[in-house]
């Protein structure tokens, strides 16, 4: 299903692809609001989901329960502090081997994985 041009949505998009954070929904939309001063919040939830579900953005879980969002589709790793509840960008060597692994050890086929690390940051620490 194609979806029309949104202005709005590409800027969104665009925001995040800027940003090293990962925002939450608020974030972007306290951001994007500097541009779109009539966007609503429920108008980014929707684009935001709509990004997400088409894969040209990441949802990432967050350690408070929200979601926060990240602009880089490029396989890579995330580290959330228990302290801040910061999401950063990971810079390691690729585990995808993982997946070998994991598909020795169950019946169907694993195509992928989502892993996060997690402890304090070096600002908290």
């Amino acid at each position: 299903m194609a979806f029309k041009y949104s202005r709005q949505r590409e800027a969104i998009k665009e925001y995040l692809l800027h940003t090293k954070e990962h925002p939450t929904a608020d974030i972007v939309y306290m951001n994007i609001r500097e541009t779109y001063p009539n966007i609503s919040l429920g108008t980014v939830y929707r684009n935001l989901n709509l990004l997400a579900e088409k894969e040209e953005i990441l949802r990432l879980n967050g350690m408070d329960g929200s979601d926060r969002y990240d602009g880089n589709t490029d396989p890579h790793y995330h580290f959330l502090c228990k302290n801040c509840r910061r999401v950063l960008d990971l810079d390691m060597e690729s585990i995808e081997h993982i997946n070998d692994i994991a598909n020795k050890n169950f019946p169907g086929k694993v195509e992928g994985h989502v892993t996060y690390f997690y402890g304090v940051c070096n600002n908290c620490e």
